[in-house]
């Protein structure tokens, strides 16, 4: 099984995302951007769907403190689905996106 880095990953759900015809924000903590910490790596629109946000990590990655907070308070106020993906869930992450 090949591992995937969470950049990488974190490419391959960006360039997915934009394929399907969402509009897509990325907030990847490998790039500074100066966002609040835990922010969802990636936020996602698309007329006649829900906003999207998703945590993106490796398949032993652990949410933060801070990333378990954000993604509580987006699922709590409603209007946005919220996701922690893996690589392992790509299947799911093709299937939603579509």
């Amino acid at each position: 099984m090949v591992t995937l880095s969470e950049k990488a990953f974190s490419q391959q759900v960006f360039d997915l995302v934009r394929l399907t015809g969402w509009r897509v924000a990325r907030f990847p903590t490998w790039r500074p951007t100066g966002t609040t910490p835990g922010f969802p790596d990636i936020v996602a629109a698309r007329r006649g769907r829900r906003t999207l946000v998703a945590e993106l990590k490796t398949e032993t990655g652990k949410l933060t403190p801070a990333q378990r907070e954000w993604l509580w308070l987006l699922a709590e106020a409603g209007g946005v689905d919220v996701y922690v993906w893996r690589p392992s869930n790509w299947r799911q992450v093709v299937q939603m996106l579509r």
